[in-house]
């Protein structure tokens, strides 16, 4: 089975990659969970998330949007204290705020799923890249998206978060041609 090469041999990786990366996410706690940990991965290793993964569903209430969005400064102490998150005010502070953010683009929106997907028509981008160099890490789409966000007043949402978390969410497919990934995702 060829996979795409990032994912190396790590058992987290690999099954993150055969199983969610890249599948085009339609439930609002999905886009809000991919939201939270794209956020709180900038400027480190996907890898560092995915290994806290579960002290963040277990410290943001199953990525329960509602819930995270009523945390107070008590909470944000309480957060800061937890070892198995990454322990940054700044990116503590944004989940909450994100949380608000995406709370209001539900209601302004019907849902995030409609707002998100509505930059592509609600279709997914397929490319057909054959090597890892090929593959950017932002383009005009998250260039746009990221602006969009920032005005509404979401946080850590920079163009290569942003592609990050499209290619997560499977807005865009960058599975690799060769990669069994690819093909499975593009035929949904």
């Amino acid at each position: 089975m060829i996979r795409c090469p990032w994912c190396g041999n790590d058992p987290l990786y690999v099954r993150y990659h055969d199983e969610e990366w890249g599948t085009p996410v339609h439930e609002e706690r999905t886009h809000f969970e991919f939201l939270l940990l794209e956020t709180q991965q900038a400027g480190l290793s996907w890898r560092t998330v995915l290994g806290k993964r579960e002290a963040y569903r277990d410290a943001f209430v199953d990525f329960n949007p509602e819930r995270v969005a009523r945390y107070s400064e008590k909470d944000i102490e309480r957060l800061l204290l937890d070892p198995g998150l990454i322990r940054n005010r700044r990116k503590l502070e944004a989940a909450v705020t994100n949380a608000r953010i995406f709370l209001a683009i539900q209601e302004h929106h019907g849902s995030f799923d409609d707002w998100i997907w509505h930059f592509t028509e609600g279709r997914p981008i397929t490319n057909t890249w054959h090597t890892l160099s090929e593959i950017p890490v932002r383009t005009e789409l998250s260039d746009s998206i990221s602006s969009e966000m920032r005005k509404a007043g979401f946080s850590f949402v920079g163009s290569v978060t942003i592609y990050a978390h499209l290619q997560a969410i499977g807005i865009v497919n960058d599975h690799l041609v060769s990669c069994f990934r690819h093909a499975e995702i593009a035929g949904l």
